[in-house]
Formats: C-alpha cells, sequence, structure tokens
C-alpha cells in the first residue's frame, strides 16, 4: 500500500499538456485587450442536448474528464442556464426541443454565447430533412462558435471554449 502512495505522490497529475495556441510563440500568453467579446476568466457551460445521437456528448463527457480536464481553462459544467455564461448545444433541433432552447437561451444571463457542437448542431449533419428536425442551432438561436466533426474531438470542444475565455 505504501509503495502505492509512494507511486501516485512521485507521478503526480497526469493530464495531457495544453494544445499551444496557433498565433502564440511558446512561453507567451495571449493579449485579451484586442477581444472584445471575450468572456473574462472561468466561464460556466450550461450543456443542451437539442436531438443529438448522443456522441457528442460522449466526447464532452471526454472533455471535462481527468485525461482532457476543461476545468483547468476554467471552464465548468453547471446545471441550470440561469447559472450559465455558455450554452453548449449538441444535435439537430428537434421540433420537441426548439421551444425548451429557446427558453433555455432566454434564461441565460447576459452577456452569453452560443456554442454549437457537432455538425448535426451546426447543418444537422445526417438527419436533414427529417421529419422531426426544427433545423440546425441558428435555425433556432444566435450561434457565436461552431465546432466541427462527426463527432468532434474533445480538444476541439475545449479550444472553443478557451476562445471564449480568452485562456
Amino acid at each position: 500500500m505504501r509503495a502505492l502512495f509512494h507511486k501516485i505522490r512521485s507521478t503526480g497529475r497526469v493530464a495531457e499538456p495544453a494544445p499551444q495556441r496557433p498565433d502564440e510563440k511558446p512561453g507567451t500568453t495571449p493579449n485579451n485587450d484586442k477581444q472584445d467579446d471575450v468572456l473574462r476568466g472561468s466561464v460556466q457551460v450550461r450543456h443542451v442536448d437539442a436531438g443529438s445521437c448522443n456522441g457528442c456528448e460522449i466526447e464532452i463527457g471526454s472533455a471535462f474528464g481527468p485525461v482532457y480536464d476543461g476545468e483547468r481553462y476554467g471552464a465548468r459544467l453547471v446545471a441550470s442556464p440561469r447559472h450559465a455564461d455558455v450554452l453548449l448545444v449538441t444535435g439537430p433541433v428537434t421540433k420537441n426541443m426548439a421551444e425548451p432552447l429557446r427558453k433555455a437561451y432566454d434564461a441565460t444571463p447576459a452577456p452569453k454565447r452560443v456554442v454549437a457542437v457537432g455538425d448535426c448542431a451546426h447543418n444537422c449533419g445526417v438527419f436533414t430533412g427529417g421529419y422531426g428536425v426544427e433545423g440546425a442551432v441558428a435555425d433556432v438561436i444566435p450561434v457565436d462558435v461552431v465546432v466541427r466533426g462527426c463527432p468532434p474531438e474533445p480538444p476541439r470542444i475545449i479550444e472553443a471554449l478557451r476562445d471564449l475565455t480568452g485562456r
């Protein structure tokens, strides 16, 4: 048992290193003065499944899990849109979820941002023209950031949240 505790203490935190921003030189920090639309500091995220296949939810779970650890960049999942700064919306918006999505958007206090995660949230993906599909997320509420992919990888989701926080 003592050997296990020693190994844990000597190994430390095991997580992937933060990906380097394309516009940054190593060892520098971004200048947030030029970004007026960036949410400063930490960001509270409310996830809304508008009718997805749950592929994006698995990747969001990984993005906030121990390997990618989205919370180290100041992004935190919350249970209510009233506590959120960002709505993370997945899937095409179904007819049954259009009104609840609008209500969640209205309940989110300003300044608020919407991140459409996945190809289905962007343009309905394989569900285009489906009977129960209202449309893409941008057809129902305004979208600020789109994370492409089917499903998008966790680093891309974290990168979108980092862009919102300026970290």
